[in-house]
C-alpha cells in the first residue's frame, strides 16, 4: 500500500485563483501516483466574502481526492473583535521586528505567551476555520504518513501544526505583514516537524520572525507547468485585446495589485500617446473601477492565461507580498521582460538572480521610466 499524504490548503480546484492554491495542486498531482494523495480544503470559494459556495464531502480532481469541510463562518464582527483583542501582542512583535531584536527574543522566547490565547480565539473565529477539518486531522492523523500544511495566513495552517505538527511538513508562503507577527504562529512552527521555504529571502524572514521556534527547514523552491497556450485570435477576440499591452496576471485585489493604476497613470501623463494599455488579468476582487488604458478580462483558464503573457510587451507584478511568484518564472519561460516591486524583497532578490532579466521599480517615477526604457529595448 501507498502511504497516505495530506495537503492542507483554504481553496482548491481548477478555477481557483491564486498562488498558494496553485502551487499545492501541483504538488498534489505530481505526488500522485507515488503517494495515496487526498487534499484538505475548505467549502470556501472566494477569499475575501467567505462563504461555503462548494459542497461538503469528497471530490475527485485529476486523481487527487479531496475532501471539503464547511467552514464555521463567524460573523464578521466576531471576527474583527477577536483579532482586536489581539492585536496589541502582534504590534508588539512586529516593533521588535523593525527595531532587529525580534530574532534574538524568539531565541529566548520561541513560543509568544503574551496575547497567545487571545490570538488563538481570533483563529477559531476567522473566515476560514473549520471545525470539521479540525475534528478530522485529530481524529485521523495516524492514518497520514505526512501532513503538507500551506500559508500561514489561515487557520487551517494553524491548526494543522497545533494537532499534527509532529507529521507536518509546512510551506508557509511567509510574507513581511502584519498576519506573520501573530502569537498563535509562535505556537505553530515550534511544533511544525519541517519548513519548507520557496526562497532565499522568505528563509531569511521566517527566521528573523520565529527563530529558534523553527527546528529544521530548508529551500524546497517550486517549478511550473506551463499551459498549452489557446490559439490567440480566439482569446484577444473574447477579450477584446490590444495588439501591444503591459500585464498584470492574478488576483485583482489591493494586496496584489498595491499602486499599480495610480503609477500606470502617471505612465500614461509622460507618454501620451505612445503609452501601452495595461491589462489586469485574473479574479476581481476589487473592483478599480474605469481607468483610462486599463482593460479588466476577469478569471481566465490556464491556456487563456499562457496565450495573454506570450503576447505581452512586459510582465508586471506590483505586489508587495510574495513569497516566490510562479507568474513571474511563467513570464520568463516565455521570454517576456519582467518588472516588479522592489519594496518586496522576495522579488528584488529575483531581480538579483535573475541577471538582469528582471527589472524593479521603487516608486512611480521609477515605474514609469523602466516601462519605457524596457518596451524601447525590446524594441516594442
Amino acid at each position: 500500500m501507498k502511504d497516505k499524504i495530506a495537503f492542507v490548503v483554504i481553496r482548491y480546484g481548477r478555477d481557483i485563483n491564486g498562488g498558494a492554491e496553485q502551487h499545492c495542486r501541483m504538488l498534489a498531482e505530481r505526488m500522485a501516483g507515488r503517494y495515496d494523495v487526498e487534499v484538505l480544503t475548505t467549502c470556501i470559494r472566494n477569499y475575501r466574502t467567505g462563504g461555503n459556495e462548494f459542497p461538503a464531502g469528497e471530490e475527485l480532481i485529476d486523481g487527487v481526492l479531496v475532501r471539503r469541510f464547511p467552514a464555521d463562518l463567524s460573523s464578521p464582527e466576531a471576527e474583527r473583535y477577536y483579532a482586536r483583542r489581539a492585536k496589541r501582542s502582534r504590534r508588539f512583535r512586529h516593533l521588535l521586528y523593525r527595531l532587529g531584536i525580534l530574532p534574538f527574543v524568539s531565541a529566548g522566547i520561541p513560543v509568544w505567551k503574551p496575547g497567545l490565547e487571545k490570538d488563538v480565539e481570533a483563529q477559531r473565529h476567522s473566515m476560514f476555520f473549520s471545525p470539521g477539518m479540525e475534528t478530522f486531522i485529530k481524529s485521523n492523523k495516524d492514518r497520514y504518513k505526512a501532513f503538507i500544511a500551506f500559508t500561514v495566513d489561515y487557520a487551517p495552517f494553524y491548526i494543522t501544526a497545533v494537532d499534527a505538527g509532529e507529521k507536518t511538513i509546512a510551506v508557509p508562503t511567509l510574507h513581511n505583514a502584519k498576519v506573520s507577527f501573530r502569537p498563535s504562529l509562535t505556537e505553530a512552527f515550534s511544533r511544525i516537524r519541517y519548513v519548507g521555504f520557496n526562497t532565499p529571502a522568505e528563509m531569511r524572514l521566517g527566521k528573523r520572525i520565529f527563530g529558534t521556534a523553527i527546528r529544521q527547514c530548508g529551500i524546497i523552491g517550486c517549478g511550473i507547468e506551463p499551459a498549452e497556450p489557446d490559439p490567440w485570435s480566439k482569446v484577444k477576440e473574447k477579450y477584446g485585446l490590444p495588439d501591444r499591452y503591459l500585464l498584470c496576471i492574478g488576483r485583482v485585489d489591493k494586496s496584489k495589485t498595491g499602486r499599480i493604476l495610480s503609477y500606470y497613470g502617471r505612465y500614461r501623463r509622460k507618454y501620451g500617446k505612445n503609452a501601452l494599455p495595461l491589462i489586469l488579468a485574473g479574479g476581481i476582487y476589487d473592483d478599480p473601477g474605469k481607468t483610462e488604458g486599463v482593460f479588466l478580462t476577469g478569471f481566465v483558464s490556464e491556456g487563456e492565461k499562457r496565450s495573454i503573457l506570450q503576447h505581452a510587451s512586459l510582465f508586471i507584478n506590483p505586489s508587495y507580498y510574495e513569497s516566490l511568484s510562479l507568474v513571474v518564472l511563467e513570464a520568463l519561460n516565455d521570454g517576456i521582460p519582467v518588472l516588479v516591486n522592489g519594496r518586496c524583497e522576495v522579488l528584488k532578490e529575483h531581480c538579483v538572480l535573475s541577471g538582469g532579466a528582471i527589472k524593479y521599480y521603487m516608486n512611480g517615477k521609477e515605474f514609469a521610466d523602466m516601462i519605457g526604457e524596457i518596451t524601447s529595448s525590446e524594441g516594442n
